[in-house]
């Protein structure tokens, strides 16, 4: 069976996790990023094919999100199963106070208009071959702190939107999300260089003493998106270590 997926933000951290596990699983992966990213050779080497989107934008503009339909169509056209892993995310921080409308129509463009106007654009397909659509949310969406607000909302949608989905169309694509916690990053090491005590703390903040890593994230998408799992819908599930049933974080 021919299985071919999209990935969006797929030249981040995550996404690059993504990217090569799902290849190395047998899946042909579709990668797709902002247009001024250019991602690493190994992830081009683990991809079928590569389109640059701007994801803010593509629920405004009729003809961009047309032509990024061709393109994956046109790149997935011998696959029996085809999926989806919406990774792309934008994060804009700042008091509830200091956020402008921008601030917040940029991070729902992109954190949940992207998805749907994707989605919906490659549905008739995803249909056909019963396809499987993963949402990566964040432990944001549940239990966030100050300056997160525009980005933890975004997320909250995300996971109403993965359980409204996925009651809808539960009986052609299933639709699940991952709400990871701390992941390691690139950007979240570059976050700790020159403080490794904060980052030590950070590890002690979860109950398995250790952040997570882009190939955790990578391993529930593979169990989500198995063909096999065809039971498996409207699943929100939390990646976090065990923090998510913690009653306090120090921080």
């Amino acid at each position: 069976m021919a299985k071919a997926v999209l990935v969006t933000g797929a030249a981040g951290g995550i996404g690059a996790g993504l990217v090569e596990a799902l290849s190395e699983a047998g899946w042909a992966v579709l990668g797709s990023d902002h247009p001024s990213t250019s991602p690493a050779t190994s992830i081009r080497q683990h991809c079928r094919g590569w389109i640059p989107a701007d994801l803010a934008t593509l629920n405004q503009e009729p003809n961009q999100l047309e032509a990024f339909k061709a393109a994956v169509l046109s790149a997935t056209e011998s696959a029996d199963v085809m999926s989806i892993v919406h990774n792309a995310a934008l994060q804009r921080l700042g008091s509830f106070e200091q956020l402008s409308a921008s601030d917040w129509h940029e991070t729902m463009a992109v954190n949940l208009l992207a998805p749907v106007a994707i989605s919906r654009a490659l549905l008739p397909e995803l249909k056909r071959q019963h396809g499987s659509i993963v949402h990566i949310g964040s432990i944001h969406s549940q239990l966030t702190k100050p300056g997160f607000t525009a980005y933890a909302t975004s997320k909250a949608a995300l996971a109403g939107l993965t359980r409204a989905m996925a009651v809808e169309l539960g009986g052609s694509v299933r639709v699940n999300a991952i709400e990871p916690a701390a992941i390691a990053t690139p950007m979240l090491e570059a976050g700790f260089a020159g403080a490794p005590e904060l980052k030590a703390q950070l590890e002690a903040f979860h109950p398995t003493s250790a952040i997570g890593s882009p190939a955790d994230v990578a391993r529930a998408v593979l169990f989500l998106l198995d063909p096999a799992n065809r039971f498996l819908n409207g699943c929100v599930l939390s990646l976090g270590g065990g923090i998510h049933s913690r009653l306090h974080d120090p921080a």
